[in-house]
């Protein structure tokens, strides 16, 4: 799916289509989730941290996630790739991978772009929202292929030309290729896929260990023999960094530890899941490894709950000499409920009800949409508030839908101070006018969203 939560919103509200648009924790700790690609024109990206989100497009509008919302799409569009075939392997709410030869369908590169163009417009029409489609031999090449497909498109890559397509791309675009690891590989001279295969086996098994080296190695001859799997049940979520130059600074250690624990909970989020067990990861200076684990009460995505558990399993690890990789990871994983969904901070879970998703928002925060999206409306922010207020006021997430028992349907596009600013609209209207209500006002009330597509409406007695 194409900037998938972003567009969802763009189109759940007519005011922001065509404009940047944000979504993501918006609390001073927050990351973005999703960029539309208008925002992206700016700079933004995903996994950026919101506050540097804001200064590149002041303008866009920011959104916190509404992932009930988007797991009804993504089994929308899981339920089409199941008509294609038995084996689709889900890599996150938003893509997977489908082995169409088990399915039948596609024998020759021209039934499968048959296939493909059928998929695209049956996306659309079941959801409003464009998708894009890679075909390929192989899963590394179906994802390259797919990327180059964005917005809205279809790439075929032709079995046979594999080694070809890769030779001038950067190292980067392999899997399980990150910055550290392409920065190592750009030391030593190599930048390139073709610089790999010509390197050859030993020498990446010399620089990076025989597991990756040698896969790496296969991968740079376009060769992946991984198979689609089907109902793919991820056990954990993690990421890790490996540093060019061992880390001594505890204080350094404790900043890339929170950094990666961020990261962790922006993919843990991105799959769809919470989970119960944090584990950090720590490779000494002398390649000897150490793990850590603490079980929660409770599942949680909160990224300010998970950094305070991996700080806290760090201070009973010695660092002493040196560390050269560190690693966050999630274990014990669930579905999300909605109470894990918008998990805040522990001096927060007082407050009442849904609150925003992302990280740490202080009391006096107040958050709004940026005015060039929002049509110049937005809430007022800087004034202490007392807990009582800020307790009510969270419930006024910006994104989140609403109904009014005089206007109808819309939703929150800032908050603040008492008060509460609303666009009243909805996926099928033209752009909605703005009202502001005082955040008690008897006749506003959340609502559940409504659906992209009027034939998903049914009827009601």
């Amino acid at each position: 799916m194409d900037a998938f939560f972003a567009a969802a919103e763009q189109a759940a509200k007519p005011s922001l289509r065509g404009k940047p648009v944000v979504v993501g924790g918006l609390g001073p700790r927050g990351v973005v989730a999703t960029a539309s690609y208008e925002a992206r024109r700016f700079g933004v990206h995903s996994a950026m941290p919101m506050g540097q989100a804001r200064r590149l497009a002041p303008n866009a509008a920011y959104l916190v996630p509404r992932f009930a919302f988007y797991r009804s799409i993504s089994e929308q569009v899981m339920e089409l790739l199941g008509r294609l075939s038995p084996l689709v392997e889900p890599l996150s709410l938003d893509e997977a991978f489908v082995d169409l030869e088990a399915g039948g369908l596609a024998d020759d590169s021209a039934g499968a772009l048959v296939v493909g163009e059928r998929l695209r417009a049956d996306i659309l029409a079941t959801t409003g929202l464009t998708g894009s489609v890679g075909l390929a031999g192989s899963k590394m090449i179906a994802k390259i292929a797919s990327e180059e497909a964005k917005p809205d498109g279809l790439v075929l890559i032709e079995p046979g030309t594999e080694r070809e397509l890769l030779g001038p791309r950067s190292v980067r675009i392999l899997p399980g290729v990150g910055p550290a690891t392409g920065e190592h590989l750009r030391r030593a001279g190599m930048t390139t896929v073709s610089d790999l295969a010509e390197a050859g086996e030993d020498e990446l098994v010399r620089l990076l260990g025989r597991a990756h080296g040698a896969s790496l190695y296969r991968m740079a001859q376009g060769y992946d023999d991984r198979a689609v799997v089907a109902e793919r049940d991820a056990k954990s979520v993690s990421v890790e960094d490996t540093f060019d130059v061992d880390l001594h600074d505890r204080v350094r250690i404790r900043t890339e530890v929170e950094r990666l624990a961020d990261r962790c909970v922006a993919r843990l989020r991105a799959s769809g899941h919470s989970g119960r067990t944090i584990v950090l990861k720590v490779r000494r200076y002398d390649f000897s490894t150490l793990t850590r684990s603490d079980t929660l009460r409770g599942p949680t995505d909160d990224p300010v709950v998970v950094r305070e558990a991996a700080g806290r399993l760090l201070e009973a690890v010695d660092t002493t000499g040196g560390v050269r990789l560190l690693g966050v990871g999630v274990s014990g994983l669930a579905d999300y409920t909605q109470e894990d969904l918008f998990a805040q901070a522990e001096e927060e879970r007082a407050a009442v009800a849904i609150a925003e998703a992302g990280a740490g928002a202080g009391a006096d925060a107040v958050e709004a949409v940026g005015g060039g999206a929002g049509g110049g409306v937005a809430g007022v922010s800087g004034e202490p508030e007392s807990a009582g207020v800020v307790a009510v006021e969270r419930r006024w997430a910006p994104g989140h839908d609403v109904w009014h028992a005089v206007h109808g349907a819309g939703w929150v596009q800032g908050s603040g101070v008492g008060r509460v600013t609303v666009r009243f609209e909805d996926p099928w209207s033209a752009p909605g006018r703005v009202r502001t209500f005082s955040v008690d006002d008897p006749e506003l009330e959340p609502s559940e969203p409504l659906p992209l597509v009027r034939g998903e409406c049914g009827a009601e007695a």
